[in-house]
């Protein structure tokens, strides 16, 4: 694909830039940010952070923003620090604190209380939320002082480790966790939920997610590398390809033909059936004779039908 220039800013690029978010900006920020220095209309991220966190923000650019929803069940990891002593209005530093009715435990207590909260666990989300409860947002209800309605839903706590412990602070003590985690939970609400175990009230004080399906934090670029990728005109260097952490998904290399029929929408019959050898029925990621992804399509009885189709006609 040709590399077309307005200004510095790249345009028609598609592909996963895996950013590091500072604590601050909203997901939206940065989204908006990416838009700006790339020139790229179609630009997504993959899994929000709530503005005082930081951490592995995947945004997807380009024709990238379709395999979004592939995605959408990642696992998550974060490092999260928890203050005891106090509850808080949001269950993070940026809420109303109230104390807690007991004093803050030990680092003993707090260590019996994470057993609770690991594997599979009903969680309730924060009242500052964006869960919708009859058509608005939790969090536009609880601006409103009206307590939402939230029901509890079903998550996976894979790890929850203490790494950390400060008492320096006798009347705030902190705890930094390791978390492991389904997509879907709140990390707000394993901290607010902690402290009421304990009696003592508890929230987050810092939140990085480390790690987002296959992203991890290791391999973020920071915003000051996209300013400077951007200014470069070299943007497209630091991005992965479209179908990266898909590798669940089987994958198939199709001829010109097959791949030119399948572009424009049509049912293939795969011409060479030994292509289609250990492949069970299911979604497939359909790629060119490059290894690019040109595809997304579901197997039924030897029968391609295409779901997303990321090339034009004959290309």
């Amino acid at each position: 694909m040709p590399r077309v220039s307005r200004g510095a800013a790249e345009v028609d690029l598609d592909g996963i830039l895996v950013l590091a978010k500072p604590a601050g900006p909203t997901s939206h920020d940065i989204v908006a940010l990416v838009r700006r220095l790339s020139g790229v209309r179609r630009v997504g991220h993959g899994g929000t952070l709530d503005p005082f966190a930081a951490g592995v923000l995947p945004v997807f650019i380009g024709r990238a923003t379709r395999v979004v929803e592939y995605h959408l069940s990642d696992e998550k990891a974060y490092r999260a620090v928890v203050a005891f002593g106090a509850r808080s209005t949001t269950d993070d530093l940026e809420g109303e604190l109230t104390p807690g009715e007991v004093d803050p435990p030990t680092r003993e207590m707090v260590e019996a209380a994470l057993e609770p909260l690991r594997g599979t666990i009903e969680q309730v989300p924060p009242d500052y939320s964006a869960v919708r409860v009859a058509g608005r947002r939790a969090y536009e209800l609880a601006r409103h002082g009206k307590k939402p309605e939230l029901k509890s839903r079903r998550v996976e706590i894979h790890e929850l480790t203490m790494t950390a412990w400060d008492g320096s602070d006798a009347e705030r003590p902190t705890s930094t966790l390791e978390i492991r985690c389904s997509a879907g939970t709140y990390i707000r609400a394993i901290a607010r939920d902690l402290g009421e175990t304990l009696g003592s009230g508890a929230y987050l004080v810092a939140l990085t997610r480390t790690a987002s399906g296959p992203f991890t934090i290791d391999k973020a670029r920071s915003v000051d590398q996209l300013r400077d990728a951007a200014t470069a005109g070299r943007l497209r260097n630091l991005l992965v390809a479209p179908d990266t952490g898909l590798d669940a998904i089987p994958r198939l290399r199709l001829g010109p033909d097959d791949l030119g029929a399948l572009s424009r929408g049509q049912v293939v019959r795969v011409k060479d059936a030994s292509l289609l050898d250990g492949l069970a029925d299911g979604l497939l990621r359909v790629v060119d004779g490059g290894g690019r992804l040109a595809a997304m399509a579901r197997l039924e009885a030897g029968r391609l039908h295409p779901e997303k189709v990321f090339v034009g006609p004959g290309a």
